[in-house]
């Protein structure tokens, strides 16, 4: 992997690269609000993507990049995510948007207008937890009515259970017994590797299928 860093409105912000020889997409991923690209399923999807010929993207918001612990306001966020787009373009290929949490909010809200061509949202925050009443469902649903749009969700996510999401033109995967870390309970009699092996079980097949 390499990084670069990235001038952005919000300030500098890094992506790391992984590129296969041969890569004909890059999958961008942006991470959430309480955590970085080290995320174990983000880290698992850009080895597992890597070996399809994928190009991965793990891009830090400028606001980690600063060493801050409390993210922005959405707009700053979009804004950091607009301003690296240009260096995700770079290698001349098709890119889709994506991310995990927050960062999965952010893809939907921008990939129309900056030209991606789907949207890959990692345990989309539905609602806060204890909230469904504020939901954020319009976020998703107006990017999966223009692109390809997969959402993988923990089915005990406190910001949204798979069975909480609209009806939709969107590919819907669970994680069983998965929290919105993907996280699965020892008793559940899954390890935190089967976890991160359904995310990519689920994710490799949409993008593959995005690439042909």
């Amino acid at each position: 992997m390499r990084s670069e860093s990235v001038g952005t409105d919000a300030g500098e912000a890094r992506v790391t690269w992984a590129v296969p020889e041969g890569a004909r997409l890059v999958v961008a991923l942006g991470h959430g609000a309480g955590g970085g690209i080290e995320a174990r399923d983000l880290q698992g999807l850009a080895r597992a993507l890597h070996r399809d010929k994928v190009a991965v993207a793990l891009v830090e918001q400028p606001w980690r990049v600063a060493g801050k612990k409390v993210a922005p306001a959405p707009r700053t966020l979009d804004s950091g995510w607009r301003g690296i787009w240009p260096a995700l373009r770079k290698p001349g290929l098709p890119v889709v948007a994506g991310g995990r949490s927050a960062g999965a909010r952010v893809a939907c809200r921008t990939a129309e207008d900056l030209g991606a061509v789907g949207v890959l949202a990692l345990s989309f925050p539905l609602h806060p937890p204890g909230k469904p009443e504020k939901s954020r469902a319009d976020e998703l649903l107006d990017a999966a009515r223009t692109l390809p749009t997969l959402v993988v969700q923990g089915a005990n996510d406190p910001f949204g259970k798979p069975e909480e999401f609209p009806q939709g033109p969107y590919e819907l995967a669970a994680v069983p017994y998965g929290d919105h870390s993907f996280a699965v309970p020892k008793r559940s009699g899954m390890t935190p590797d089967d976890a991160v092996r359904t995310v990519v079980d689920a994710v490799r097949p949409w993008v593959l299928g995005l690439r042909e």
